[in-house]
């Protein structure tokens, strides 16, 4: 595994999944961009992931991203991987719903050395959001 694939591993293992936002400072640059669509109230730069990380940790305890394929192409690492939680505290205003998501999203993280400058990632919230039971058909 790469160097910067390694980086992106441990980005889900340790901060995503365990929680470990101190971590982000390690992993990320200072000038550090997000570039996916953020809900209200969550700010730009390396505030973005950790408060995106305490969102998600705080409504979906068990809150899981998994690696299903990751590629490098320079100095850009691709991630294909599934998203998964059970709801147990309040997410963008819903109340808890006891109800599990699964869905898929893709990440592109660039990289300046071995720090993280910008991510790109769409994930389905859509989909997720009809699996908790407050959106789409069948909700």
């Amino acid at each position: 595994m790469s160097d910067l694939k390694a980086t992106m591993q441990r980005m889900y293992d340790e901060v995503f999944n365990q929680g470990n936002i101190e971590l982000i400072d390690e992993l990320l640059a200072d000038d550090f961009v997000e570039h996916q669509e953020l809900p209200p109230g969550v700010p730009q730069g390396k505030g973005a992931p950790r408060a995106y990380t305490t969102m998600f940790r705080s409504a979906f305890p068990d809150f899981r991203m998994a690696v299903e394929e990751m590629l490098q192409d320079g100095n850009k690492v691709i991630s294909r991987v599934r998203v998964s939680g059970t709801h147990k505290g309040e997410f963008m205003g819903v109340p808890p719903t006891d109800n599990k998501f699964d869905v898929p999203a893709i990440d592109i993280v660039e990289f300046r050395g071995d720090k993280a400058i910008g991510h790109w990632g769409v994930m389905d919230m859509a989909g997720m959001m009809q699996q908790l039971g407050v959106g789409g058909p069948g909700a």
